[in-house]
């Protein structure tokens, strides 16, 4: 049994909510086989002995290809999901947000698996979030970003 009551592997993760300066979000739209498409913000797992700061600073870099701190935690999501490889996991998720004047976004530091799955990326304004036809992740994004970062 985990700290959060269950028998699944904790999965601990660093996400970055990189946001332009018109407060529009970069999203990533993930395309899986067996469900239908989702949008999550950059970011992954951390990897052994990382820190979720460290993860988020390697994840924004290779996700995106911005080199900055993406400061400190705003937020924290437990949700329990099924990896893109079929694994059933407990994340546990911490965000940061990261404001940036970089409208180009490079993708070449994406891992195989990512080529495969994250199919585009979007800049969403926090009005299109919620009203979006695909599912977002976490479902409360745009509230984080109003209470972390108001413009």
């Amino acid at each position: 049994m985990n700290e959060f009551g269950n028998s699944k592997r904790i999965r601990r993760s660093a996400r970055i909510i990189v946001l332009a300066p018109d407060g529009r979000v970069l999203m990533f739209r993930f395309d899986v086989a067996d469900r239908p498409p989702f949008w999550v913000t950059a970011g992954g797992e951390c990897e052994v002995g990382e820190s979720f700061e460290q993860a988020a600073r390697r994840e924004l870099r290779e996700e995106t290809g911005i080199i900055a701190d993406p400061g400190i935690q705003v937020a924290r999501t437990t949700p329990e999901f099924i990896t893109v490889e079929g694994e059933p996991v407990q994340a546990d998720e911490r965000y940061f947000i990261l404001r940036t004047s970089a409208a180009q976004i490079d993708t070449s530091g994406h891992t195989e698996l990512e080529r495969q799955v994250m199919t585009q990326h979007r800049w969403f304004t926090l009005a299109e979030l919620a009203d979006w036809h695909e599912a977002v992740f976490p479902e409360n994004l745009a509230q984080i970003i109003q209470d972390a970062a108001p413009s």
